[in-house]
């Protein structure tokens, strides 16, 4: 079948087949029990919605991972609710995967402790950069879909994520990841309006500039040779 060069879970990346994908896909949607833990909010988006396959309800669902958290709204239709716990399953398998032990130990003691969102946002950028090598299409093309069904779901996202959507689709955050500094520029947002308590993260850019062969080299399957 046709090869998808990334997985896109957050710090494990492998060459499968697309069949594969997908089957690891149905693999972590029936990991139910994962879907009351609250979820991980690196709000890497672009990975989430590549591995979460062809459905629109799982892309959306694996965006609306990030503004979800404890147990799933009663009111949330049942496959947003499943693009949900696939979210919250791909970040509970990634986040004790050896890759992302691996790849977070790359970030200076200094952000150590954010080390998890700095990374995941460095593999958006690079899977935006690099998009011929790991996605379908064009990314424009791509996240013009993913926009498009932002809006299809606009009536049953929570205020907060809809806020969130269309700012994305307003000034193409997605499509702009494939520029370093709009990464840099996000990291530095998420200083100061994301997390509530005091933290390193900005200026966190200059640990992707340490070391961007690094990041790439995990990001194309090949971390065993760069770690």
């Amino acid at each position: 079948g046709q090869e998808l060069k990334l997985l896109a879970v957050p710090a494990v990346f492998a060459v499968v087949g697309l069949r594969s994908l997908r089957h690891i896909s149905r693999i972590l949607r029936d990991l139910r029990a994962l879907s009351d833990q609250p979820p991980y909010s690196p709000m890497n988006f672009l990975a989430h919605a590549l591995l979460a396959g062809d459905e629109p309800a799982d892309r959306i669902g694996g965006l609306l991972g990030d503004f979800v958290k404890g147990p799933l709204p009663a009111g949330l239709p049942p496959d947003l609710a499943a693009g949900v716990a696939l979210h919250r399953a791909i970040d509970s398998f990634a986040d004790r995967h050896p890759a992302f032990i691996a790849s977070r130990a790359r970030i200076s003691p200094l952000r150590r402790r954010v080390g998890g969102v700095l990374v995941d946002l460095f593999y958006d950028h690079l899977l935006a950069r690099d998009w011929s090598e790991h996605g379908f299409g064009t990314l424009e093309n791509y996240n013009a879909q993913l926009y498009a069904a932002l809006d299809d779901f606009s009536a049953v996202l929570p205020e907060r994520a809809w806020e969130v959507a269309a700012r994305m689709r307003a000034y193409d955050w997605l499509t702009s990841y494939r520029h370093a500094e709009a990464v840099g520029e996000a990291i530095d947002r998420m200083a100061i309006y994301r997390l509530r308590r005091a933290n390193s993260l900005a200026g966190g850019l200059e640990e992707f500039f340490a070391d961007p062969e690094g990041f790439a080299a995990r990001l194309r399957g090949q971390g065993h040779r760069a770690v």
